[in-house]
């Protein structure tokens, strides 16, 4: 059996043995558009984390006979046209939980300790010049005690509340935008007015797209932070960047942008002020993360191969 990977370099270098002993593999660090054909001639499976998979690429491949998504998201994988050429397609869920749920606590407590400001002012040689044993030019907020609302509560979500009230932060999870309130659930309109800290977790839909504008970001405590680790697009990002120009809001903690790599005139990219902190889509790239991906990826292979369903979705 032929397995390619086509899209390497998303797996950092990590040991891909359990693939390797699955049949003979190749691997390309990265492939473009222009390269999506020939780098997947002759294998019956294709490994992608984020290469397109069209229906045109997909039809001019005779021998494939699996894609393996290295992630939770398929929409860069045309489901249908995988399905009308009796091509399989399977995904990894929940490999990266413990990750992202690290990374948005890191964005939180760095905001509320304005740990970014101090670290940089040490590295300056503020702390050697201070008259007394510590510094205190910024504030310092506890997590405990305050409104953490959560949009999306799924399995990502859930991780983070668990987190939150081990913190003894007040935990809420919000209510879809506009709909008639679920029990446990918290109206969207409230949830804005009085968190004081809000983490988005839900995936980017047609009903997601922009959740978050100025609108929304003006209802807002102006002593409030805003994190996004799920997908860029659900907060308007040049309303983002306005917000924290303005202190509308204290602070944003942002890991996803609308389009990646961040292109030059990406506001969010642009902004300079120190109430943002920005990540370059990392929050789901632990080591272990991408140890247990790699390993849920071949899992999918052996099974494919033994004729059983795993994590199929086609």
């Amino acid at each position: 059996m032929k397995i390619t990977i086509l899209d390497n370099a998303t797996l950092a270098k990590t040991s891909l043995t359990c693939i390797e002993e699955l049949g003979e593999l190749t691997t390309y660090e990265l492939t473009s558009p222009e390269q999506v054909v020939a780098h997947s001639q002759g294998a019956d499976v294709l490994i992608t984390n984020k290469v397109v998979l069209n229906r045109d690429t997909i039809s001019q491949l005779k021998t494939l006979k699996l894609i393996c998504v290295s992630a939770t998201g398929t929409n860069n994988v045309d489901l249908n046209a995988a399905e009308e050429f009796g091509i399989a397609v399977t995904n990894v869920a929940g490999y990266s939980t413990p990750s992202v749920v690290q990374h948005t606590f890191s964005l939180v407590t760095n905001l509320l300790g304005n740990t970014h400001r101090y670290q940089r002012d040490c590295q300056q040689g503020a702390w050697q010049k201070s008259e007394m044993f510590c510094r205190l030019d910024y504030s310092f907020n506890d997590l405990q005690g305050k409104t953490f609302a959560i949009i999306g509560g799924g399995t990502l979500g859930k991780g983070v509340a668990t987190v939150a009230q081990a913190f003894g932060a007040n935990v809420v999870v919000a209510e879809r935008k506009g709909a008639s309130c679920r029990e446990g659930r918290t109206p969207f309109e409230e949830v804005l007015k009085t968190a004081d800290i809000i983490s988005v977790h839900c995936p980017l839909t047609d009903e997601t797209r922009d959740l978050i504008s100025l609108d929304e970001l003006k209802m807002m405590k102006p002593s409030s932070i805003i994190i996004n680790t799920a997908r860029g697009g659900i907060i308007n990002e040049a309303d983002l960047a306005t917000a924290l120009e303005q202190n509308l809001i204290a602070g944003a903690g942002v890991d996803v942008l609308t389009k990646e790599p961040a292109e030059p005139s990406n506001p969010l990219a642009n902004y300079t002020g120190e109430n943002l902190l920005l990540t370059p889509h990392i929050a789901w790239a632990s080591t272990e993360s991408i140890v247990r991906l790699i390993n849920e990826v071949s899992l999918n292979i052996a099974a494919f191969t033994n004729g059983e369903s795993r994590n199929r979705l086609v």
